[in-house]
C-alpha cells in the first residue's frame, strides 16, 4: 500500500514537472485551420497568377498586392484561430495561457519567425521571388524546432518536415506554390489532426 502511494507520489510530481516545462494547451483544431487556410490561400494565389497571363509580377502590379493582401489575410486568420481556440482550452484545462513557460515558447518560436521575414523582404527586395517560398517554409519549420522543447513533441516533427519541404521547394524550380500549399497546408492538417486525436479528445 505504502508502495503504491510512493509510486502516485512520483506520478504526480513528473506531471507537475510536465506541466510547469512545457506549454500544452496548443488546440490540434486550430492547426487543422490554419491548414485549410493556406490551401484556400494557396488556391486564390494560383488563380491570381493564371489571371496575370504570363505577365511578370512586380511590386507595383494589382496581382501582387492581391497576393500580399491573400497572404496577410491567411497569417491574421491563423493566428487568431490559434489564439482564440489554446485560450479556451487552456481554460477549461485551468492553465494559465500567459506564464513563463509560453512566454518561452512564444519567444524562441519569433525569434527564426521574424529573422525569416525580414530575409523573405530582402529576397523580394532583390526580385528573387521563386526563393521567397522556400525561404519562408524553412524559416517557419525552424520557429517550430526551436519552440518544440517548451510544448508538445509533435510540433519537432512538424518542423522537420516543414524545412524538408522547404528544401525540395529551393531545389526543384517552378513549383514553390504547390510546396508552399503542401508545407503551410496539408502538413498543418494531418499534424493538427494527430495532436487532436493524441491530446484534445482526451
Amino acid at each position: 500500500m505504502e508502495e503504491r502511494n510512493y509510486l502516485k507520489d512520483i506520478q504526480d510530481i513528473k506531471s507537475m514537472m510536465d506541466k510547469s516545462s512545457q506549454f500544452i494547451s496548443l488546440s490540434g483544431l486550430s492547426g487543422i485551420l490554419a491548414g485549410i487556410y493556406a490551401h484556400v490561400g494557396a488556391y486564390i494565389a494560383k488563380m491570381l497568377l493564371a489571371s496575370n497571363r504570363g505577365y511578370e509580377v512586380t511590386l507595383e502590379s494589382d496581382t501582387y498586392k492581391w497576393i500580399m493582401t491573400t497572404a496577410f489575410s491567411v497569417l491574421v486568420l491563423s493566428l487568431a484561430t490559434a489564439f482564440i481556440m489554446t485560450y479556451f482550452k487552456a481554460k477549461k484545462e485551468n492553465e494559465t495561457i500567459w506564464n513563463s513557460t509560453s512566454k518561452r515558447l512564444a519567444i524562441n518560436f519569433l525569434i527564426p519567425l521574424v529573422t525569416g521575414g525580414i530575409f523573405s523582404l530582402i529576397l523580394l527586395d532583390r526580385k528573387y521571388y521563386e526563393l521567397i517560398g522556400p525561404a519562408t517554409l524553412i524559416f517557419y519549420g525552424l520557429s517550430c524546432i526551436n519552440a518544440s522543447k517548451y510544448t508538445l513533441r509533435d510540433v519537432r516533427y512538424l518542423g522537420i518536415t516543414v524545412v524538408i519541404l522547404g528544401l525540395l521547394s529551393a531545389a526543384v524550380y517552378g513549383y514553390a506554390l504547390e510546396f508552399w500549399a503542401l508545407g503551410f497546408g496539408l502538413c498543418h492538417i494531418i499534424y493538427g489532426s494527430i495532436m487532436h486525436f493524441k491530446y484534445d479528445r482526451k
